[in-house]
């Protein structure tokens, strides 16, 4: 369990009943938003995949997947982590042209995640992708795709404040963009959650670039899985929280690997094993489609644009008995 953090003088705007409303006003609401403004199709995806298929997501590469053998079919099954890879597949599958994606409802567990206020063992996202061409593969492009997501957010925060007046979150839809060198450069002696406040309180949204290879430094601002997101052309959104007075990461995405990059990221991971699975085959030949992608927290932009302390507040999970207390003497109601 890492730190909790417990605002001063915290009380929740919306009762319990009225938090279950407004939640699914965002999710209707933004999904809504997010589909327009990036040309998505809602799709069904799974919650579980063979280990054989090497789709599921490997994360930081330390993380223990949930797996299981089955009663009539052979192999082990394991529970997805996220879906950047399956999603890859399926706009293959069913036929997607440039311009045009997917997205769905993702929900994964992630045993080894520590909880605090906005981790948990559960998570929820709104996974999508979209087929581009060799074109679209650049920095401008993305920066593009990032300022539709933060202005569909942001057009979502509107709506719930509409509904529910005493709610005070802001959005910032001019988004900044900033490397991660460039983000050490400007502070060396900070740890990167040091680096992604302090840009992130100054600026209100912040776009961070280029995460997953190895900075001046020597080490990755954070990690990243070296066969989904082209580490040159990928990042995280960040809000800032005023309830919890930090940098919120609430989506990484990134536009994919072609056949070079993901070849020389899974060299420099030690990894090129991966190779001979069937979706590292499909893009080492050719066959899958050039895409950009990630996933938006759907909790995590719950908690965010109604103005709560802990993500417990607005999801249904498990947590450490001594959080509950924790929490609950801070006036922190975890559902």
């Amino acid at each position: 369990m890492r730190q909790l953090v417990f605002p001063a003088g915290y009380t929740a705007s919306l009762s319990r009943r009225d938090t279950q409303r407004a939640i699914k006003l965002i999710k209707d609401t933004f999904q809504k938003n997010l589909s327009a403004a990036l040309n998505l199709d809602r799709v069904t995806a799974p919650l579980m995949v063979t280990k054989a298929s090497g789709i599921n997501d490997d994360l930081n590469g330390v993380e223990r997947k949930v797996e299981f053998t089955m009663k009539e079919i052979d192999g082990v099954a394991e529970v997805v982590q996220s879906l950047a890879k399956w999603k890859r597949m399926a706009l293959y599958r069913y036929g997607y042209e440039p311009g045009e994606g997917i997205y769905t409802d993702m929900n994964a567990i992630r045993r080894d995640d520590q909880c605090d206020n906005t981790h948990s063992l559960f998570v929820d996202q709104w996974d999508w992708e979209k087929v581009i061409t060799r074109e679209d593969r650049s920095i401008e492009y993305l920066k593009d795709t990032v300022r539709n997501i933060v202005k569909a957010l942001a057009a979502t925060c509107r709506a719930v404040k509409e509904a529910y007046p005493v709610l005070t979150t802001q959005v910032t839809e001019d988004v900044y963009f900033i490397t991660t060198q460039e983000l050490e450069d400007r502070y060396p002696d900070k740890t990167p959650k040091e680096r992604e406040d302090l840009i992130t309180r100054e600026h209100g949204t912040v776009f961070l670039m280029q995460i997953g290879g190895a900075l001046k430094s020597g080490k990755p601002h954070d990690g990243r899985a070296p066969d989904y997101d082209d580490w040159a052309l990928n990042g995280d959104i960040f809000v800032w929280d005023d309830t919890l007075s930090a940098a919120l990461e609430i989506s990484s995405m990134g536009i994919r690997v072609d056949a070079s990059s993901l070849h020389a990221q899974l060299q420099t991971a030690g990894v090129t094993e991966r190779e001979q699975f069937p979706f590292h085959q499909g893009i080492l030949n050719g066959t899958l489609p050039f895409t950009i992608g990630g996933g938006l927290g759907q909790s995590r932009i719950c908690m965010f644009l109604l103005g709560k302390a802990h993500v417990g507040e607005v999801q249904v999970a498990i947590w450490p008995e001594e959080m509950r207390k924790a929490c609950a003497e801070h006036g922190i109601d975890l559902l």
